[in-house]
């Protein structure tokens, strides 16, 4: 017994640290942001599938070329504006979250903080020729685009956070009376911290450029953004901070969490440059993306329930577990999984907390192994994820039909990893319905 109270202490001490840290203001309106854009970046995915795979089909040479057009210029408004987007809107979520009053106006420092920290002198590729050429007074889509995703993310968070700050500052506040309109009032109260914090950013800019010769958006990238992203999305970081958030999920903790701050921005991240990548018909670099996890180690939803559902309607033979399984399965195939992580149930259900966990990890070091050695492609389409299984691994490919039969392989492998722990499960029901007769 004073065991199983310090095994639930140590328990509790664990989940505790954990919802801390996924609704820490910071990370919570990071994620906040991240769904706000989401659109764009599935209409880029969408965009990218259609000019690389739909409009050949049909489509060559200049006709080909012209349709094209319209993805590339769906990609100029979404993939390659995605750090541009990402800094007012973060700084919209963090001051809505902080309860600031005046949430226009803190995303328009952020996304102003965001353009004067970009380099005043750009490289540009000649039309037809590999020559570059220095411009200057102009805005790359490098700097704005997915390179530019985590400059947008620190920038957007450090020049919110230091304006709400010096807006609090009274004496920083100018007062035009009540007889003002309200929206100017807020301007002229906010004015003197919008003005410290532009032209706090400006100065750190400047020394940047005369002392260092480098610019801020180059600083984090090479300094945070590179280093993170191969820490997080590496195979084992991935797998071990999606492991705890299933983990958590398990304790009826949605795994967003845990998994929507820290793995989500990085994931999105690598699937954009792919989406870019294959969009220029460059080598695609990344395999671990946000979609090559929804698709290989979600099936379903969150644990790759639909196994379970599979294995229920297959080898169950409890009518309460059946029914359940019929209910869940409509949701299921659009990996919507509420219905049978609380209803059969999932949650704090030792038995099914393993495959639940395991599952995922399975899926995704299969579908690894398989892109790795290239019997697969990898994925380079942003998906929605509420897209049913075998079509979104058609999809994420760009028409791949290995990946549909890949993620197959993966199912049937987690019916029967799935099977015996439901057979306990079930059987630990029966004989708790024993004892209470």
């Amino acid at each position: 017994m004073n065991e199983n109270s310090k095994s639930k202490k140590v328990f509790d001490k664990f989940t505790n640290v954990c919802v801390k840290v996924g609704n820490e203001v910071h990370l919570r309106s990071l994620r906040d942001a991240f769904a706000v854009l989401m659109p764009l970046f599935i209409l880029a995915g969408l965009a990218v599938l259609i000019n690389n795979v739909i409009f050949p089909l049909f489509a060559h040479g200049a006709l080909l070329a012209n349709l094209q057009i319209w993805g590339t210029d769906v990609t100029n408004g979404t993939l390659n504006i995605a750090g541009l987007a990402l800094a007012p809107t973060i700084g919209y979520t963090l001051a809505t979250n902080k309860n600031f009053s005046n949430k226009i106006m803190a995303a328009i420092v952020a996304l102003a903080s965001l353009v004067i920290i970009m380099p005043n002198n750009i490289q540009l590729m000649k039309a037809g020729t590999q020559k570059t050429i220095n411009v200057t007074g102009g805005l790359s889509f490098n700097n704005l685009g997915t390179t530019g995703m985590f400059a947008g993310i620190i920038i957007g968070l450090l020049a919110t956070a230091l304006f709400i700050k010096l807006s609090k500052v009274k004496h920083l506040k100018i007062n035009l009376g009540e007889n003002i309109p309200p929206a100017v009032s807020a301007s002229f109260n906010n004015m003197i911290p919008a003005i410290l914090t532009l032209s706090f950013f400006a100065l750190i800019s400047m020394l940047l450029s005369v002392f260092g010769h480098t610019n801020l958006i180059k600083l984090i990238t090479d300094l945070i953004q590179e280093p993170l992203r191969a820490i997080n999305t590496s195979l084992p970081g991935m797998l071990l901070i999606y492991s705890i958030g299933n983990f958590l999920f398990t304790l009826g903790i949605h795994q967003t969490v845990i998994n929507g701050t820290l793995l989500g921005p990085l994931l999105l991240l690598n699937m954009n440059k792919n989406m870019a990548a294959f969009a220029a018909h460059k080598q695609i670099p990344y395999i671990l993306t946000n979609t090559f996890r929804d698709t290989f180690g979600m099936i379903g939803g969150t644990g790759s329930t639909i196994c379970l559902l599979i294995a229920i309607f297959v080898f169950s033979k409890m009518k309460s577990s059946r029914e359940v399984a019929k209910l869940s399965l409509a949701p299921g195939l659009f990996n919507i999984n509420e219905p049978v992580i609380f209803g059969y149930p999932i949650v704090f259900n030792i038995p099914m907390m393993i495959p639940f966990v395991l599952q995922p990890v399975i899926g995704i070091l299969i579908a690894y192994f398989f892109t790795a050695i290239g019997w697969m492609n990898r994925v380079v389409v942003l998906v929605p994820w509420t897209t049913p299984p075998l079509i979104n691994a058609y999809l994420a490919t760009a028409g791949d039909w290995r990946a549909v039969v890949v993620q197959l392989l993966i199912i049937i492998i987690g019916v029967f990893f799935y099977l015996p722990f439901m057979m306990i499960s079930e059987r630990v029901v029966e004989k708790s319905v024993e004892m209470d007769k």
